[in-house]
């Protein structure tokens, strides 16, 4: 383990995690369709599904009506899919709205997909938990060639985002306690307490409609508030919404066209996970902690990547202790300066925890559970959405994370020592956020002004 620690009454104090740009929803045939070509930048990633949309949408008979369609191209060989999606995922500084460029890719240039049978798994992976973006890209890999295509190009897309930040964890262990780098990391404070904040708000904006949801949300603040898991907070969020929320019309259920059936692959893939587990729990009890949390957390992350972020710090920062808040902040950031989803900030905590092979293995167990999720479901995804009782479970879920959230930003704020120059930036920040401007524009400019007006 690699020891980085600050006392939380240094001036660096708490800082807090960071949204990555995002899309707007739309209603789409039983379930939620992206308006892809229009990424909002500064909303958290993935933003959730309103309940009363999520499975009660009208089925279209035909697929919507796209730009004149290409001549779909032979499928594509493992190799070309690896190599389509490693260059996606190299320029994925966008987040969830990377998934216009993955639809212009496989519907658009090359034809693999419909538009229809793209924008149900746009749908699909808006409503299971993990990254939108990289579960796309297993889509349409499944889509086109099964499993394997699923899994080439989910490593493709995702491998980009892993090497850079593992490279950066490396530079940021060696340099942390830098005078430029404390100065950077003092003044990013009042920024990233802004943009949790806003992405607190964004998230309750999309997700609560109605009194029912507004008092689920309060809920998993009073919960959350008083020291429960927000683990166990998700749990209760979502059986309070298959008691309170309403029902969704029934939907018919649709055949999934011909998605390939996974049920054995999944089940090898359980099979060898688990034999590793085992392996790691009698070889290397840390490395098994480290990766039973990060898969424990993927499960949960319903509405995308920024709902890990209240489930990253209660259990790395205050119920395991293996890294402060500063310093787990720094590595949310650093997350918003690479290309991929938000919890890729599972490298820079298994570097910093345990080395090389920490890193491997923690973001091997974040990305594992969606993937087979996407994997396991897509075949039968126009059933899943038809159930009222899913609707209502998963509407349940979704509400918990506003106010989970909420007190992870008050626990950021209550660290830092406002004076008036971070008041006040941290005010220009929620605005400009609200206001669309770009959240990598945002970091860039506040570490500017970091190094300029507060030097360590």
């Amino acid at each position: 383990m690699i020891p980085v620690q600050r006392n939380f009454s240094e001036n660096s104090n708490f800082e807090s995690p960071l949204s990555k740009p995002h899309r707007r929803a739309v209603a789409l045939r039983g379930g939620i369709r992206h308006d892809l070509g229009t990424p909002v930048a500064g909303l958290p990633s993935d933003p959730p599904p309103s309940t009363e949309t999520l499975m009660s949408a009208p089925q279209p008979t035909s697929d919507a009506p796209d730009s004149p369609r290409p001549t779909p191209e032979p499928s594509p060989s493992l190799g070309e899919l690896f190599v389509a999606f490693l260059r996606l995922g190299a320029t994925a500084f966008g987040g969830p709205a990377m998934v216009a460029y993955i639809r212009q890719l496989a519907v658009g240039r090359k034809g693999w997909l419909s538009a229809r049978t793209f924008d149900d798994g746009a749908a699909l992976c808006q409503t299971v938990p993990g990254a939108t973006a990289m579960q796309t890209a297993a889509y349409v890999g499944l889509s086109v060639r099964g499993v394997a295509g699923a899994a080439v190009s989910y490593v493709g897309f995702g491998l980009p985002a892993f090497g850079l930040m593992l490279l950066l964890a490396v530079v940021y262990a060696r340099t942390h306690n830098l005078p430029a780098v404390v100065s950077a990391s003092s003044g990013l404070q009042a920024i990233v307490v802004a943009i949790v904040a806003n992405a607190a708000v964004a998230f309750g904006k999309t997700t609560l409609k109605n009194w029912r949801q507004v008092l689920i949300t309060a809920l998993a603040v009073g919960l959350f508030g008083w020291g429960t898991n927000p683990f166990v907070v998700v749990l209760l969020a979502a059986f309070v919404g298959f008691l309170l929320l309403n029902r969704p019309p029934a939907v018919a259920p649709v055949e999934s066209g011909t998605m390939p059936r996974t049920i054995k692959p999944v089940l090898v893939i359980l099979g060898a996970t688990a034999g590793i587990l085992a392996a790691l729990f009698i070889a290397h009890r840390p490395l098994f902690e480290l990766a039973t949390l990060m898969l424990r957390i993927d499960l949960f992350a319903f509405g995308g990547g920024f709902a890990s972020v209240p489930l990253l710090f209660n259990e790395v920062v205050t119920v395991r202790e293996w890294l402060d808040g500063p310093t787990l902040s720094d590595g949310i950031l650093l997350g918003q300066v690479t290309p991929g989803p938000i919890v890729i900030t599972a490298t820079f905590i298994g570097y910093l925890r345990l080395g090389p092979l920490g890193a491997i293995v923690a973001t091997m167990s974040v990305f594992l559970p969606s993937f087979l999720i996407v994997i396991a479901t897509a075949p039968y995804f126009d059933r899943l959405r038809s159930s009222p009782v899913f609707a209502r479970l998963i509407g349940g879920a979704l509400c918990s994370f506003p106010g989970l959230l909420l007190v992870v930003t008050l626990h950021f704020a209550e660290g830092i020592h406002w004076e008036v120059h971070k008041m006040l930036w941290a005010g220009a920040t929620f605005l400009a956020l609200r206001f669309g401007v770009n959240i990598l524009w945002v970091v860039l400019v506040g570490l500017g002004l970091s190094l300029l007006f507060w030097p360590g």
